[in-house]
């Protein structure tokens, strides 16, 4: 990029301060033992117009942002702190060597060899043989680690690494001599999620950087949402550039179309990729989205005030640790008059409180009186250690505590009167480092050993944004891993502040929830989030929300109108309360009142010759059960018991058989009177001794018998119907053997049909007070009530069944009773003259009278 071009807004630039070209970024101070450290805190921007590919000395010094510099604070706040502790490495003194990290591949190379030699010539003309370096701290990419991790390898130098812990740096084998004080990260996809199942978030879009780390965190984390029936509304893989202001020359189409469905976003990245999420993000003007991050979110976009910053509210999870006594009073105290070499500090100073510079010497003038970096906001400079800063504090004191404990083994030798060279070796630092266990000065515990690294326990941090894009910290609450379940995660909900413009807790689902009475089905193609809400089928219920398969109620139970929970079943029967009930059973009353009345008539006058027709005592007989028959009905009516449903069938079929087995003597008797008008015929004799009267007990006495193998193999008994009323159980009578009552059932339709049969060939025989033809009528509507009967019958339930059978009862009875005994009341009644034999004079055989 050539000097003279635009530069992005992200980029400070430094004009007509030519001085400030030729000061160093590495920054020493001497000491018995030098620890090491690359750190990036300047971008290079170089006048040929290309970037790392000739190493020219001529270049720009551009600042990052000042979350950076806050890990190099703290590097030298922890090596002044131990230089003060008499404790620790007594009578040995720490001195430091800062280099600028830069993304060159040759200047990474080339600051890496003046650390391990102590030259800044090429070292294959003048070897170095002194060197105070034991170890170098790192942020080192996997990237990074690529291009100085084999050259470090070859002299076997210790590097601690204060960035986020990768497993795959010691999974690896490729890095012995690398150690990470950071704890790992094993547990933040399950913070993560539980973050998201106590919000009821489950349609959440991921974005996640590219790299390996990036690869097992979006791994770790669906594996958790699937756990926890949460989908992956979409990811994004995020592809990093080098510099920040690179970002500026591309547009990266981070949320699209496909992404505004989800309202919850996760954003994982690590330190040197976050100014790429924030610029494009921001560049979008995303506001409303509810942002969740791995890390303390920095304010990458320094100098940038968003009325409408679109990461207001966001929620981070950051790694607990406790404050560290007197670093913020350090960090007020830093100046760039306290330490003159830092090249950093002087340009942000210049930039921050109104220096001029000398003419003469390059040195900083007319700032404002007893500024300090404390005076800035939090979006410019933020005193809190980070976690990174955090890291970088123990990895200073893991270094220390190492050669504490190789100088107490004799390892370490202190420097002689002649000489200011530690004498050891690096490598042989690394059993130390390995091992090195110890309590820091803020009381938490750090080792460098990843096999025995505790669980972490996370901060849930809230940003707020106030209009002047200042940006405050709050913690919410904490996540631990080793809590018990459901005491993992504490959150203090009523401080959240919420993205611009979301007033309550957001929701964030592909399908709103299902609510009781409903089911969920799924869409299909699409995610298990993303469903329709079908009501639950009949008597089936769905009494929470979100449910996958709804519930069948008990048999003695049924649904509520919303089918969201089950209500008992009133029990209840044809009883004689209810309207049905009533009608029928006054039916019954006043039929078979009817058939006594007949009776009386008929017994009132019996000697009058259309009574004495066909058989006086058959029609008695016919009257009294036909009175039965209507009276059976009752049984039928009411609370059944054991005893009333026995004796509903046998009733029913004794009587029935009796009634129908009259009416077939009755025919008979007329065929037999019609064949007796000769006399000394046999059938005279058959008439006169009364053998029509006979078929009654012998067709009563074989439907006993089927009554009695059917009472003793599998009689009727009470059940129940739990089906046939939605909110009743009811009480019913079982048929028990169903061959049993269909044989009786058919018995009593052959004697029905055959009695038709009869009377049909007998209904034209001429003879005055003939019945055949009102036998034969009866018997038609007999059979036909019975054969409507069955398929209706079957087709019913419940109490309908009940009532159908009771009405069939009724129904052929009183056709019974209306064919065969309605004529004659109406001739006794009304027609009495017809009944005496002055009234049968001048009558035919045909019943006509004879033409005078």
């Amino acid at each position: 990029m050539a000097a003279s071009g635009k530069l992005p807004a992200l980029v400070t630039t430094i004009d007509n301060e030519a001085c400030l070209h030729q000061r160093s970024t590495s920054v020493r101070k001497d000491g018995d033992v030098v620890i090491g450290c690359f750190l990036c805190l300047y971008f290079y921007i170089y006048y040929t117009g290309t970037m790392g590919i000739e190493p020219l000395r001529e270049f720009y010094v551009m600042p990052l942002a000042p979350n950076n510099y806050l890990n190099y604070l703290a590097f030298i706040f922890a090596i002044e702190e131990i230089n003060r502790d008499p404790l620790l490495l007594p009578n040995i003194s720490l001195g430091y060597e800062y280099h600028s990290f830069l993304y060159s591949h040759w200047r990474i190379l080339e600051n890496s060899l003046i650390l391990l030699t102590g030259q800044h010539e090429a070292p294959n003309y003048i070897c170095g043989t002194e060197t105070k370096c034991a170890a170098v701290l790192t942020e080192l990419t996997w990237g990074s680690s690529a291009q100085i991790g084999p050259l470090l390898e070859l002299y076997r130098f210790p590097q601690v690494t204060f960035g986020s812990f990768d497993p795959t740096m010691t999974d690896s084998g490729q890095y012995p001599s690398l150690h990470q004080v950071a704890p790992k990260d094993t547990y933040l996809p399950l913070a993560m999620v539980s973050l998201m199942v106590h919000f009821h978030w489950t349609w959440v879009g991921l974005l996640i950087t590219e790299g390996h780390k990036g690869l097992q965190f979006l791994s770790a984390i669906t594996s958790e949402m699937d756990k926890n029936e949460i989908c992956v509304a979409f990811v994004k893989m995020l592809s990093t550039s080098a510099v920040s202001y690179m970002s500026s020359l591309k547009k990266h189409d981070i949320l699209t179309t496909d992404t505004r469905s989800a309202n919850v976003v996760v954003i994982y990245y690590d330190s040197d990729s976050a100014n790429d999420v924030n610029y494009n993000i921001a560049q979008d003007l995303v506001t409303w989205k509810i942002w969740v991050s791995n890390s303390r979110w920095h304010a990458d976009l320094i100098g940038r005030d968003f009325i409408l910053d679109p990461f207001h509210g966001i929620l981070v999870f950051s790694h607990h640790h406790e404050e560290i006594s007197g670093f913020k009073t350090f960090v007020q105290a830093a100046t760039p008059f306290k330490y003159p070499e830092d090249t950093y500090l002087f340009i942000y100073w210049s930039k921050n409180f109104d220096c001029s510079f000398s003419e003469s010497d390059c040195a900083l003038k007319n700032c404002i009186p007893n500024a300090s970096l404390a005076w800035l906001p939090p979006n410019r400079f933020d005193t809190i250690m980070s976690d990174r800063s955090y890291n970088m504090y123990n990895a200073v004191y893991a270094v220390a505590y190492a050669l504490h404990e190789m100088l107490f083994e004799e390892v370490l030798t202190p420097p002689m009167r002649n000489t200011k060279v530690m004498m050891f070796f690096p490598w042989q630092l690394h059993h130390f480092l390995k091992n090195v266990q110890f309590i820091n000065p803020a009381g938490d515990k750090v080792n460098l050993d990843d096999r025995r690294k505790l669980d972490s326990q996370y901060d849930i941090l809230n940003f707020w944004n106030f209009p002047e894009g200042l940006r405050l910290m709050v913690k919410l609450g904490t996540f631990s891993s080793q809590a018990p379940n459901g005491q993992k995660m504490t959150l203090s909900e009523d401080i959240i502040e919420w993205a611009t413009g979301v007033i309550k807790t957001p929701r964030s689902v592909c399908s709103e929830s299902c609510n009781p009475g409903f089911r969920k089905s799924p869409q299909e193609g699409k995610a298990a989030c993303c469903f329709d809400c079908t009501p639950c089928p009949e008597n089936e219920i769905a009494n929470e929300s979100n449910v996958e398969q709804c519930a069948k109620c008990p048999d003695h139970q049924y649904t509520n109108i919303q089918r969201s929970y089950c209500l008992d079943k009133t029990v209840t029967f044809l009883a004689y309360e209810e309207p049905l009930g009533k009608v029928l059973a006054g039916a019954a009353l006043s039929l078979s009142v009817l058939s006594a009345a007949v009776l009386g008539l008929f017994v009132k006058h019996r000697d009058i010759p259309i009574v004495k027709a066909n058989n006086r005592a058959l029609s008695y007989t016919l009257l009294i059960s036909l009175t039965c028959c209507f009276l059976c009905s009752l049984l039928f009516i009411g609370q059944p018991n054991t005893a009333t449903c026995i004796l509903q069938q046998i009733t029913f079929a004794v009587v029935f058989t009796v009634a129908v087995s009259t009416v077939l003597a009755k025919t008979i008797t007329v065929v037999l009177a019609f064949k007796a008008t000769v006399p000394g015929r046999r059938m005279r004799q058959l008439l006169v001794s009364g053998a029509p009267n006979s078929i009654i007990p012998i067709c009563t006495l074989i439907q006993l018998t089927l009554c009695g193998v059917w009472m003793g193999t599998n009689p009727p008994y009470i059940d129940t119907d739990a089906h046939s009323e939605h909110n009743h159980i009811i009480i019913v009578c079982n048929k028990g053997s169903l061959t049993a009552f269909y044989c009786v059932l058919g018995y009593l339709g052959s004697l029905a049909l055959a009695n038709f049969t009869v009377a049909f060939l007998a209904r034209n025989l001429p003879d005055t007070f003939n019945e055949a033809k009102f036998l034969t009528f009866s018997m038609l509507v007999f059979c036909s009530v019975w054969v409507t009967f069955l398929p209706v019958y079957h087709s019913s339930k419940g109490k309908a069944m009940v009532a159908m059978e009771v009405f069939s009862i009724l129904a052929s009875s009183a056709g019974l009773l209306g064919c065969i005994f309605a004529p004659k009341c109406y001739i006794i009644l009304l027609r009495q003259g017809n009944n005496f034999l002055s009234g049968l004079k001048g009558k035919t055989h045909s019943g006509r009278r004879e033409v005078s």
